[in-house]
């Protein structure tokens, strides 16, 4: 018999709760948690401090990008199966940032991570709303809201922390069993969501919303560095 057929419900939708604010505070945590690391990380991948950066604008592109179509993905492909893969793809891609080697590999891994990591607020988010009934949905999205707003707070504390004792690697190793832990608990305590399959997808809208996002959020976080639009 599953494991989560032997359960109560509230049991079951306290264990999902806590999966599910495990993937946002994960995330959001990632925002700010390696800002404090980018001196140690700029001498260690040999990088000059205009390419470090890029190790928090690839991060943010990536998320921005990628959040458009996790509503359609979510339809088409289940909830269940999306949240999952994103967790775990965010997992390894933070494996795959504590092993980078040089700077093309650490921006080459942040985008994953961030492309990975846009899925995990929105589906956490809807996880909650599902999980509770309608009379303590505000309830339910006080505790989103306070996981939203803890990541980016404990960030850099987290990441001074972890970096002074340690090293940088081990601000992205600390999803690792996070991650996990979430994967498995996601596998055991959410249930998969009706599939759309009908549904169609405006790629060349998302193309377009790509390339802009994309584009303002590179002028919003490297204009101050470039003049802003000082061509000369």
């Amino acid at each position: 018999m599953p494991l989560a057929a032997t359960m109560s419900a509230s049991t079951r939708k306290t264990l999902l709760t806590v999966c599910a604010m495990s993937a946002t505070v994960m995330q959001a945590l990632d925002t700010t948690v390696a800002n404090v690391a980018l001196p140690y990380m700029q001498g260690s991948l040999s990088a000059s401090l205009d390419q470090i950066n890029w190790v928090l604008t690839s991060y943010i592109v990536a998320s921005a990008i990628m959040t458009a179509p996790i509503g359609w993905m979510s339809d088409r492909f289940g909830r269940k199966k999306l949240f999952t893969i994103c967790v775990a793809g965010f997992t390894i891609a933070s494996l795959f940032c504590a092993m980078s080697q040089n700077i093309d590999e650490m921006v080459l891994a942040r985008l994953l991570q961030g492309a990975f990591g846009a899925a995990l607020v929105p589906l956490s988010q809807s996880v909650m709303l599902d999980a509770y009934p309608p009379e303590q949905r505000g309830q339910a999205m006080a505790i989103w809201g306070m996981g939203v707003m803890l990541g980016p707070i404990m960030g850099p504390t987290l990441g001074g922390f972890l970096t002074d004792q340690y090293s940088w690697h081990w601000v992205f190793l600390i999803n690792l069993p996070v991650g996990i832990l979430t994967v498995i608990g996601l596998i055991l305590f959410m249930d998969e969501t009706e599939l759309q399959t009908k549904m169609r997808f405006d790629w060349f809208g998302f193309a377009a919303l790509a390339i802009g996002i994309g584009a303002l959020q590179l002028l919003l976080d490297r204009g101050e560095q470039v003049g802003w639009f000082d061509f000369k």
